[in-house]
């Protein structure tokens, strides 16, 4: 079983202090105590879970981002090499244009 932290054990001494009736015998505000030890256990085993579970969704959305990145740039021809190529293109038609007219 996890082991309850020194932390944990005071906040819920704490708390259980804090709800404590006038005629309540040490040994019930004790498990009253332990009640609450559990409780902020399973809670934070809980979020821990969530956190988990959420650091994995958004991990495999950062690769599927990454990979639909990757094949969109794979695809694309460069930028800068398609006016060049334009350019020469229409060169060598007025050139030859104007020597074969």
């Amino acid at each position: 079983m996890n082991k309850i932290s020194k932390e944990t054990q005071e906040q819920a001494m704490k708390v259980a202090k804090g709800i404590q009736r006038p005629n309540q015998t040490k040994e019930q505000t004790k498990l009253i105590s332990q009640g609450i030890e559990k409780g902020i256990a399973e809670y934070k085993k809980q979020q821990s879970k969530k956190s988990r579970e959420q650091d994995k969704i958004r991990k495999a959305t950062l690769k599927s981002k990454t990979d639909k990145t990757e094949i969109v740039e794979l695809s694309k021809p460069k930028p800068s090499q398609l006016p060049w190529l334009l350019l020469a293109i229409s060169w060598l038609g007025f050139v030859s244009w104007y020597f074969f007219n």
